[in-house]
């Protein structure tokens, strides 16, 4: 736990380190966005809870509107790669690495090469919703860049302790512990309503009942958490529930919301 004047909380294994996984997710919509505008980004993705596992593809093709629901889920987030700006991938991936450095305070960040080669060789339902966004227009630019982009942010090590700088950075509405803007206001809400309606799969529902935190949560085992103007909340778990998220890491923050009353609602 990291409060917005610099107070640390911490326990247990917070500096083992992690593939975040989709936890990303928030990171790559931050830049897309200062890359490109809050409109644009939009256009191409909605904001709609989609009910789905984070993998699904039935409503890419069953749905009316043909954008992805929302860029938390695995189809969106793609998307949302595609945006990142350079002249090739891995401009565009050293960018973004760049600026989770940045905003997580942390220059230790780096790709882990081996999960990566393992989510490239493997990712085929993604390589399908990749291409199907390609031939829907969604995806404008090379569809393998985005791909080697989406596959290697989600590989991207970081500890407990990354992940709490990041929410801190968001409860702090895009700023820097330094002092230093780095998202507006507004784009700072737009993330974390995101992951309030969308952050935790499609279990996002019961999370805000039952604990009431924006949060976003990777199967790597990590969830990162936001209290609005208070702290930032990172936890590690590896072990998964049904729907992809953190079970320990679940209930610890359940935990500390009740007795911290950190219950946004």
């Amino acid at each position: 736990m990291t409060t917005l004047d610099g107070q640390e909380f911490f326990a247990g294994d917070y500096n083992t380190k992690f593939t975040i996984q989709s936890i990303s997710k928030i990171i790559s919509l931050m830049l897309a966005i200062l890359d490109n505008g809050e409109e644009y980004v939009f256009s191409k993705v909605g904001m709609e809870p989609s009910g789905d596992p984070f993998n699904s593809i039935r409503k890419l093709e069953t749905s009316s509107r043909k954008k992805p629901y929302n860029p938390m889920i695995n189809a969106g987030a793609i998307a949302v790669a595609s945006m990142i700006k350079g002249k090739d991938d891995r401009e565009k991936f050293l960018r973004l690495l760049d600026f989770a450095k940045l905003i997580t305070e942390d220059d230790t960040l780096d790709l882990n090469y081996k999960i990566y080669i393992g989510e490239s060789d493997t990712g085929f339902r993604n390589y399908s919703m990749a291409y199907f966004l390609k031939g829907e227009g969604i995806i404008e630019g090379n569809v393998n860049e985005a791909l080697t982009v989406y596959f290697k942010q989600c590989s991207i090590e970081g500890t407990a302790k990354t992940i709490s700088t990041l929410g801190k950075f968001l409860a702090n509405d895009g700023v820097l512990s330094n002092g230093e803007r780095i998202l507006t206001t507004r784009m700072a809400k737009i993330i974390k309503t995101l992951m309030v309606t969308c952050g935790m799969y499609d279990s996002s529902g019961e999370f805000a009942v039952r604990v009431g935190i924006p949060s976003k949560s990777g199967v790597g085992g990590g969830i990162c958490s936001v209290v609005p103007g208070k702290m930032g909340i990172g936890v590690y778990g590896p072990s998964l529930d049904k729907k992809g998220n953190s079970l320990a890491g679940g209930y610890l923050l359940a935990d500390l919301s009740e007795k911290l009353s950190l219950n946004i609602f």
